[in-house]
């Protein structure tokens, strides 16, 4: 049965189309299966998709949910300023020549690159915590 929310892009990236509880629900779904048996702390903030009382939490995911109104705690708003700073003072001929340059600059992104600019020490440091208790 085909998916109405994720659609495969590569090994190891589904895209949804929206953000909403269905959606949301399929990625935890996923997620808990790539896990097996190991446990995720998911840093997540307070959208109604990520809070909705119809969510059904894996065992083996724990929610961890952001102050309302703090983006400097959110991971992507670091790595949206990382890939900003490219497209500053830049000016472009059309919507779809800065889509082009936008996809370019995150096809060029590494996966150390988004670890290094997306992670907190104080989330690190939490995760070691709780592998080793």
């Amino acid at each position: 049965m085909r998916s109405r929310c994720a659609s495969y892009v590569s090994p190891v990236l589904y895209e949804y189309p929206k953000l909403n509880g269905e959606c949301f629900q399929q990625f935890l779904d996923w997620l808990s299966v790539q896990l097996g048996s190991d446990y995720a702390i998911l840093q997540i903030d307070q959208a109604p998709a990520h809070t909705s009382s119809k969510i059904r939490w894996p065992e083996n995911i724990i929610p961890l949910f952001q102050p309302p109104s703090a983006p400097e705690l959110n991971p992507i708003e670091r790595l949206w300023q990382f890939r900003k700073k490219p497209l500053k003072n830049q000016l472009f001929s059309s919507l779809h020549a800065l889509c082009d340059r936008i996809q370019e600059l995150f096809d060029q992104l590494t996966f150390e690159q988004v670890i290094s600019v997306s992670s907190y020490n104080f989330i690190l440091e939490t995760l070691f915590y709780a592998a080793s208790h």
